[in-house]
């Protein structure tokens, strides 16, 4: 778990003479007894090189690290519900200077667009080629980054036209779900349990956390925002939302808007929550789901 010392040894059943034993954790040097709050969560390989008779063995061992707490849970109230396009099959949803912009998915299907939120109002709209399958979006310095699901490409929009200004290229990640910014970095999930650091310039990828609990890993991970530090995620069929430590990894948080789905119209293309944006100035949340026709705006609290 993280917090743990890690006490590292060798066996040594034959007693050969052992000039020198180095460590290394994901490749990186590290001393003997290494603390594990100073690396975040996940899987990792411990590497000893070991020097005896002249010779040179290296051995390597996986092992897991744990969050080391346990999850609040949040209730939430219900502050307003407004109109949303039941058509929309959301993925991506953000504020951006008081105005929401939403992405939404299927092939032939997928959108780029601007709402009135107060009226459902669609503002401004593009629609993707056919061939791509829209997902998560976010709005960092005039520009929209917005993701495909399974092409493993991006597109980069100019906030104020919706002109296309780029395409970009995803790198080790497996495919394009949800994405977020802090103000200096975007971040990108991938269905798995990794987040990805992507440089806001080149879109190059520095690097990625891992989300768990004090039980096990979490995958799946979707749409996401940037709140007060931490990354809200929803996670996929499950209708809640994750608190994460973009530091660790560490889920600190989970809100269950479960009950949401059950105040929107039932209907038989109607799918599971998905879409959450941050207001900074009402200091609320907005959540929709996939083909939801309301918008609600929720405020969350500790239980």
């Amino acid at each position: 778990m993280l917090g743990d010392t890690l006490k590292l040894s060798i066996d040594n059943p034959k007693n050969l003479e052992i000039t020198n034993v180095s460590y290394q954790l994901n490749g990186k040097p590290i001393e003997s007894n290494d603390v594990l709050d100073q690396i975040t969560l996940g899987k990792k390989e411990i590497t000893a090189i070991v020097n005896f008779e002249d010779k040179t063995e290296t051995i390597t061992k996986s092992i897991q690290v744990f969050n080391n707490i346990i999850p609040s849970y949040y209730k939430y109230e219900v502050i307003n519900t407004y109109p949303h396009d039941i058509t929309s099959y959301t993925q991506g949803l953000e504020f951006y200077n008081g105005e929401l912009y939403e992405s939404t998915g299927q092939r032939k299907e997928s959108k780029l667009r601007k709402l009135n939120f107060e009226t459902g109002e669609v503002l401004k709209n593009i629609n993707l080629e056919d061939q791509y399958f829209g997902e998560g979006l976010t709005i960092l310095n005039d520009n929209i980054y917005q993701l495909t699901w399974q092409a493993k490409i991006g597109f980069v929009y100019d906030v104020n036209t919706f002109e296309k200004v780029k395409t970009f290229n995803y790198q080790t990640s497996k495919e394009g779900w949800g994405i977020c910014n802090d103000g200096e970095t975007l971040y990108k999930s991938d269905g798995t349990e990794k987040i990805y650091f992507l440089n806001p310039d080149d879109l190059s990828e520095k690097g990625h956390i891992e989300v768990y609990t004090e039980k096990g890993v979490i995958a799946n991970l979707n749409e996401m925002e940037w709140i007060d530090g931490k990354i809200f995620a929803n996670i996929y069929q499950r209708n809640g939302v994750l608190i994460i430590n973009p530091t660790t990894g560490g889920v600190e948080g989970v809100i269950d808007f479960k009950p949401l789905r059950k105040l929107v119209t039932q209907h038989p293309e109607l799918d599971v929550l998905n879409g959450i944006a941050y207001h900074p100035e009402r200091k609320t949340i907005f959540v929709t789901g996939k083909n939801w026709d309301k918008l609600f705006e929720v405020k969350i609290m500790k239980q």
